[in-house]
């Protein structure tokens, strides 16, 4: 991709050419003359996830927070062409976009390295890079409004010409250590001498492959319920005051229960987390946006009144155990199994050879 640089904006006015046609201009006299390809190291197993963008669809590799970065940068210049430049260099950055505010990107980490001092590019390049030290705090979000997103931005930087610029993203997943308190939700809600249900849930946080266990017990009913529903509800928070957007999307729902149900009845809950998109919950990232979830249960009646309660659970990303690189592929991990069968197996005849010696020498002095 090709970006502006000011001082050709600047060049472009003078002129009285339109800047958008003058970048057309650039990019076709030199853009074309430079292919840049940026490659990561230790993909091969690597786990990626699918990602909707502007340009569509995207396979992004998947890092987590410790792991580093590294890889390299090929550059190509046309035979016989040639490029000056006041610097190349490569910088991994974490930004967060608002939709609203599409002019302003929030840059949270920044981290450039230098590749090459002011000089000439021509013929094959090559550049290596390492960001062991590169923050993600975050997690990696592409929501309704906001999108939170991890990318490295390798720039040739030139004085009047355009910069010319490869983007790479890349997705960032943060585990979660257990929470140490996980109380149970246990509430008592109801129309006073109409309807008083009790609902408990057995946890009030949830990973993202759990299972959601409760009951709806009902204490009073004087008004003739048709059906009972429950909803796992996502909600975004972003920007705050004037420009505060809440958006709300319903996972899933499903009816719990059918017909009119009488006092003392229980109505048991089970619903099933790994089966959704989900995130974990994020709460003021930066600032900048929030993302909750809600169960919703609802009761309608045969007036097709609806009566619901809401209550927020906590989603947290539990740990497989296994590093992302080790997660990617299904095979690999069943040629693993299969080498440490073997290496078993191994040592347990190793072992039977060895207590076989040993009797042999326990004979012989006998």
């Amino acid at each position: 991709t090709l970006s502006s640089s000011s001082a050709a904006s600047d060049v472009y006015k003078r002129q009285g050419i339109n800047a958008e046609y003058g970048d057309k201009m650039f990019s076709s006299l030199f853009g074309s003359n430079c292919t840049v390809d940026i490659q990561l190291f230790d993909i091969e197993k690597r786990k990626t996830v699918e990602v909707q963008t502007e340009k569509g669809a995207q396979r992004l590799y998947v890092f987590t927070e410790t792991e580093p970065i590294k890889g390299k940068v090929i550059a190509s210049v046309k035979s016989g062409k040639k490029i000056e430049h006041q610097g190349i260099k490569i910088d991994f950055i974490g930004q967060i976009e608002l939709f609203y505010d599409r002019g302003n990107h929030y840059e949270f980490t920044t981290l450039t390295k230098e590749l090459s001092p002011p000089g000439v590019l021509n013929g094959d390049a090559q550049f290596e890079f390492d960001f062991t030290s590169a923050e993600k705090q975050y997690e990696s979000y592409n929501g309704i409004n906001v999108r939170l997103r991890y990318f490295l931005k390798f720039s040739v930087v030139r004085s009047l010409a355009t910069n010319i610029t490869k983007e790479l993203d890349v997705w960032v997943i943060n585990f979660q250590s257990p929470p140490e308190i996980n109380n149970s939700i246990k509430m008592e809600v109801g129309i006073e001498d109409c309807l008083h249900i009790e609902f408990e849930y057995g946890r009030s946080k949830y990973h993202l492959k759990d299972v959601i266990i409760g009951k709806i017990y009902f204490l009073l009913v004087r008004i003739k319920i048709k059906y009972m529903e429950i909803a796992l509800i996502k909600r975004e928070s972003t920007g705050s005051g004037p420009n505060l957007y809440n958006e709300s999307e319903t996972l899933t729902k499903y009816e719990i229960m059918d017909g009119a149900p009488v006092r003392g009845e229980s109505v048991p809950i089970r619903l099933f987390l790994g089966g959704f998109d989900l995130t974990p919950t994020y709460r003021n990232v930066h600032n900048k946006f929030s993302v909750k979830y809600y169960l919703n249960l609802v009761l309608v009646d045969e007036e097709d009144r609806r009566y619901f309660k809401q209550q927020e659970i906590t989603l947290w990303r539990k740990s497989s155990g296994l590093s992302v690189n080790a997660m990617a592929q299904p095979e690999d991990r069943e040629k693993n199994r299969t080498e440490q069968k073997k290496k078993a197996k191994k040592a347990k005849k190793e072992k039977e050879k060895e207590k076989e010696k040993e009797k042999e020498k326990e004979k012989e002095k006998e």
